[in-house]
Protein backbone atom coordinates (compact mmCIF):
# COMPACT_ATOMS: atom_id res chain seq x y z
CA UNK A 1 0.00 0.00 0.00
CA UNK A 2 0.87 3.34 -0.48
CA UNK A 3 -1.40 5.13 1.39
CA UNK A 4 -5.01 5.13 2.27
CA UNK A 5 -7.23 4.69 -0.08
CA UNK A 6 -8.47 7.69 -1.88
CA UNK A 7 -11.64 6.51 -2.67
CA UNK A 8 -13.10 5.51 0.92
CA UNK A 9 -15.39 7.50 2.88
CA UNK A 10 -13.43 6.89 5.67
CA UNK A 11 -9.85 6.72 5.46
CA UNK A 12 -8.87 5.50 8.98
CA UNK A 13 -11.65 3.92 10.70
CA UNK A 14 -10.00 4.64 14.15
CA UNK A 15 -10.72 8.58 13.05
CA UNK A 16 -14.32 8.52 12.30
CA UNK A 17 -14.56 11.98 12.34
CA UNK A 18 -12.57 12.09 9.46
CA UNK A 19 -14.07 11.97 5.97
CA UNK A 20 -12.66 12.44 2.39
CA UNK A 21 -15.39 14.67 1.00
CA UNK A 22 -15.34 13.71 -2.95
CA UNK A 23 -17.07 10.50 -1.51
CA UNK A 24 -19.49 12.11 -0.54
CA UNK A 25 -20.70 14.82 -2.59
CA UNK A 26 -23.58 14.47 -5.10
CA UNK A 27 -24.07 18.07 -6.37
CA UNK A 28 -22.87 18.50 -10.27
CA UNK A 29 -21.22 21.94 -9.38
CA UNK A 30 -19.51 21.09 -6.19
CA UNK A 31 -15.74 19.60 -7.08
CA UNK A 32 -13.31 18.26 -5.17
CA UNK A 33 -9.77 16.76 -5.27
CA UNK A 34 -8.51 13.49 -3.87
CA UNK A 35 -7.36 13.56 -0.26
CA UNK A 36 -9.67 16.74 0.79
CA UNK A 37 -11.02 15.84 4.21
CA UNK A 38 -13.84 17.61 6.24
CA UNK A 39 -13.08 16.58 9.89
CA UNK A 40 -16.68 16.98 11.86
CA UNK A 41 -16.82 14.59 15.07
CA UNK A 42 -20.99 14.87 14.99
CA UNK A 43 -21.38 14.72 11.24
CA UNK A 44 -18.08 14.39 8.84
CA UNK A 45 -20.51 12.76 5.99
CA UNK A 46 -22.74 16.01 4.85
CA UNK A 47 -19.97 18.69 4.07
CA UNK A 48 -22.53 19.71 1.42
CA UNK A 49 -24.84 20.70 4.24
CA UNK A 50 -22.27 23.40 4.41
CA UNK A 51 -22.47 24.56 1.32
CA UNK A 52 -25.42 27.28 1.24
CA UNK A 53 -27.35 28.82 -1.32
CA UNK A 54 -26.07 27.17 -4.25
CA UNK A 55 -28.24 26.82 -6.95
CA UNK A 56 -27.56 25.30 -10.32
CA UNK A 57 -29.57 28.34 -12.68
CA UNK A 58 -26.71 30.23 -11.24
CA UNK A 59 -23.83 28.28 -12.89
CA UNK A 60 -21.63 29.22 -10.09
CA UNK A 61 -19.11 25.97 -8.99
CA UNK A 62 -17.27 25.26 -5.37
CA UNK A 63 -13.91 23.97 -6.31
CA UNK A 64 -11.88 22.74 -3.69
CA UNK A 65 -8.44 20.94 -4.98
CA UNK A 66 -6.49 17.77 -3.37
CA UNK A 67 -4.86 17.58 0.11
CA UNK A 68 -6.80 20.21 1.72
CA UNK A 69 -7.71 19.77 5.42
CA UNK A 70 -10.79 21.25 6.63
CA UNK A 71 -11.98 21.99 10.23
CA UNK A 72 -15.76 21.75 11.10
CA UNK A 73 -18.25 24.76 11.24
CA UNK A 74 -17.31 25.97 7.76
CA UNK A 75 -19.47 28.09 5.49
CA UNK A 76 -19.30 28.29 1.89
CA UNK A 77 -22.19 30.91 0.94
CA UNK A 78 -22.81 30.64 -2.62
CA UNK A 79 -23.90 33.23 -5.30
CA UNK A 80 -27.48 32.72 -4.51
CA UNK A 81 -27.40 34.43 -1.38
CA UNK A 82 -26.90 37.87 -2.80
CA UNK A 83 -29.81 39.98 -3.15
CA UNK A 84 -30.60 42.87 -5.67
CA UNK A 85 -29.04 45.74 -4.64
CA UNK A 86 -29.70 48.67 -7.21
CA UNK A 87 -33.82 48.83 -6.01
CA UNK A 88 -34.76 51.05 -3.56
CA UNK A 89 -35.11 47.60 -0.82
CA UNK A 90 -32.82 44.66 -0.66
CA UNK A 91 -35.88 42.61 0.03
CA UNK A 92 -36.74 39.43 -1.78
CA UNK A 93 -40.67 39.71 -2.34
CA UNK A 94 -40.47 37.15 -5.32
CA UNK A 95 -39.67 34.36 -3.16
CA UNK A 96 -42.61 34.77 -0.70
CA UNK A 97 -45.49 33.85 -2.87
CA UNK A 98 -48.82 35.17 -3.01
CA UNK A 99 -48.33 37.23 -5.98
CA UNK A 100 -44.85 38.90 -5.33
CA UNK A 101 -43.38 36.48 -7.94
CA UNK A 102 -43.56 39.30 -10.58
CA UNK A 103 -41.06 40.51 -8.95
CA UNK A 104 -38.72 38.25 -9.53
CA UNK A 105 -35.46 40.11 -10.64
CA UNK A 106 -33.22 39.65 -13.60
CA UNK A 107 -30.01 37.22 -12.82
CA UNK A 108 -28.03 40.50 -14.32
CA UNK A 109 -29.55 42.74 -11.49
CA UNK A 110 -27.86 40.27 -9.49
CA UNK A 111 -24.35 40.58 -7.70
CA UNK A 112 -22.42 37.14 -8.99
CA UNK A 113 -19.18 36.70 -8.10
CA UNK A 114 -18.04 33.89 -9.82
CA UNK A 115 -16.60 30.73 -8.13
CA UNK A 116 -15.88 29.61 -5.22
CA UNK A 117 -12.29 28.51 -5.18
CA UNK A 118 -9.85 27.12 -2.65
CA UNK A 119 -6.41 25.74 -4.10
CA UNK A 120 -4.85 22.08 -3.04
CA UNK A 121 -3.06 21.64 0.19
CA UNK A 122 -5.01 24.39 1.98
CA UNK A 123 -5.92 24.33 5.79
CA UNK A 124 -8.79 25.89 7.00
CA UNK A 125 -9.78 26.36 11.06
CA UNK A 126 -12.85 25.64 12.48
CA UNK A 127 -15.80 28.08 11.69
CA UNK A 128 -14.86 29.85 8.86
CA UNK A 129 -16.95 31.25 6.42
CA UNK A 130 -15.96 31.55 2.67
CA UNK A 131 -18.48 34.22 0.93
CA UNK A 132 -19.34 34.01 -3.27
CA UNK A 133 -16.35 34.01 -5.29
CA UNK A 134 -13.36 33.68 -2.62
CA UNK A 135 -10.50 32.38 -3.42
CA UNK A 136 -7.63 30.72 -1.78
CA UNK A 137 -4.28 29.83 -2.99
CA UNK A 138 -1.92 26.47 -2.52
CA UNK A 139 -0.71 26.05 0.89
CA UNK A 140 -2.67 28.95 2.50
CA UNK A 141 -4.22 28.22 5.91
CA UNK A 142 -6.87 30.31 6.87
CA UNK A 143 -7.45 30.76 10.67
CA UNK A 144 -10.46 29.84 12.99
CA UNK A 145 -13.57 32.11 13.25
CA UNK A 146 -12.21 33.94 9.45
CA UNK A 147 -14.57 35.36 7.35
CA UNK A 148 -13.14 34.88 3.55
CA UNK A 149 -13.69 37.38 0.59
CA UNK A 150 -11.85 37.94 -2.46
CA UNK A 151 -8.34 36.78 -3.17
CA UNK A 152 -5.84 35.05 -0.51
CA UNK A 153 -2.67 34.27 -2.17
CA UNK A 154 -0.92 30.50 -1.97
CA UNK A 155 1.03 30.32 1.25
CA UNK A 156 -0.18 32.81 3.27
CA UNK A 157 -1.17 32.91 6.64
CA UNK A 158 -4.79 34.50 7.22
CA UNK A 159 -7.08 35.17 9.40
CA UNK A 160 -9.83 37.81 11.02
CA UNK A 161 -12.74 39.22 9.79
CA UNK A 162 -12.44 40.61 7.29
CA UNK A 163 -10.13 37.93 6.46
CA UNK A 164 -6.37 39.40 6.40
CA UNK A 165 -2.52 38.20 4.93
CA UNK A 166 -1.07 38.32 8.44
CA UNK A 167 2.37 36.70 7.32
CA UNK A 168 3.49 34.61 4.30
CA UNK A 169 4.90 30.97 5.15
CA UNK A 170 7.92 30.96 3.10
CA UNK A 171 9.82 33.66 1.02
CA UNK A 172 9.20 34.08 -2.43
CA UNK A 173 11.73 32.12 -3.70
CA UNK A 174 10.75 28.96 -1.99
CA UNK A 175 7.00 29.71 -2.51
CA UNK A 176 7.68 29.88 -6.36
CA UNK A 177 9.48 26.46 -5.80
CA UNK A 178 6.69 24.75 -3.51
CA UNK A 179 4.68 25.98 -7.37
CA UNK A 180 6.72 24.25 -9.55
CA UNK A 181 6.88 20.88 -8.05
CA UNK A 182 3.27 20.56 -7.19
CA UNK A 183 3.78 17.79 -5.15
CA UNK A 184 -0.15 17.25 -4.49
CA UNK A 185 -0.20 16.19 -8.33
CA UNK A 186 2.49 13.61 -7.76
CA UNK A 187 1.00 9.54 -8.19
CA UNK A 188 0.52 8.19 -4.73
CA UNK A 189 3.69 5.98 -4.91
CA UNK A 190 5.82 8.62 -5.24
CA UNK A 191 3.79 10.73 -2.33
CA UNK A 192 4.81 7.66 -0.10
CA UNK A 193 8.59 7.55 -1.03
CA UNK A 194 8.79 11.56 0.27
CA UNK A 195 6.78 11.98 2.98
CA UNK A 196 9.51 11.76 4.77
CA UNK A 197 10.59 15.02 2.59
CA UNK A 198 6.91 16.26 2.61
CA UNK A 199 6.72 16.90 6.63
CA UNK A 200 10.23 18.10 7.21
CA UNK A 201 10.81 21.05 8.52
CA UNK A 202 13.83 21.27 6.21
CA UNK A 203 12.25 21.96 3.06
CA UNK A 204 15.95 21.69 1.49
CA UNK A 205 14.65 17.64 1.34
CA UNK A 206 11.84 18.16 -0.50
CA UNK A 207 13.14 21.58 -3.06
CA UNK A 208 15.63 19.15 -3.94
CA UNK A 209 13.53 16.44 -5.67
Amino acid sequence: MFGPDSNAVHPNPAVPSVCFIKNTITRPNIFVGDYTYYDDPVDSEHFEDHVTHHYAFLGDKLIIGKFCAIARGVTFIMNGANHRMCSATTYPFNIMGGGWEKSTPRLEDLPYKGNTVLGNDVWVGEHVTFLPGARVGDGAIIGAGAVVAGNIPAYAVAVGNPCRVVKMRFDDATIRRLLELRWWDWPAEKIFQNLEALVSGDLTKLLRL
